[in-house]
């Protein structure tokens, strides 16, 4: 029987693809978690989604950001070996949410999320990745990472899940979404 533990965190320090380890409130592993729980999100996001595209894409970004956790997790000896979201993906997640943009209405003011349920778990979905957004700038500024395309990734994610989440809304029969007058 496989076991779900290893009783060597019961210290309260954790391992990475590092030397040594580090302490489970430590930076890096707030960021870490922080992208984990982002993925879980897009996860519920996808699970509830009604348009096809949503699915698809989801899928192949959940997959990028374990990925993404993986080279914040490297040591600065083998973070190359780990390195797989370059420019490239990030040119991917631009087409995607210009093409989801040619697809919906977008409105010009705040929008007010919860106009469907899918809908809504796109917002939550973005707000957790635009908090692991500011971690992971924390990370690079402080050299503690030094793959620029990951915050670029995580930002453009985040313009992402807006995108789906009027797609969301949209195939749910919502054609303008509930928006807040400033």
């Amino acid at each position: 029987m496989t076991r779900f533990y290893t009783k060597k965190g019961d210290d309260g320090y954790t391992g990475l693809l590092r030397e040594g380890r580090v302490p489970k409130y430590s930076r890096l592993i707030e960021t870490i978690g922080d992208v984990d729980e982002a993925n879980a999100a897009l996860a519920l996001a996808r699970s509830l989604s009604k348009a096809p595209e949503t699915n698809t894409i989801l899928k192949a970004v959940q997959k990028d950001l374990y990925y993404l956790m993986s080279e914040i997790a490297a040591s600065p000896e083998n973070e190359l070996e780990f390195q797989r979201i370059t420019a490239s993906r990030v040119l991917w997640l631009e087409s995607q949410i210009e093409e989801i943009s040619a697809k919906v209405y977008i409105p010009d003011e705040f929008i007010l999320p919860g106009d469907s349920q899918s809908g809504a778990a796109m917002d939550m979905a973005r707000t957790i990745v635009r908090r692991a957004e500011r971690h992971l700038a924390r990370l690079l500024h402080g050299k503690v990472i030094k793959n620029r395309e990951l915050l670029h990734y995580i930002n453009r994610l985040s313009s992402l899940c807006f995108v789906l989440e009027l797609l969301e809304n949209q195939a749910a029969g919502i054609i303008k979404t509930t928006v807040v007058k400033a």
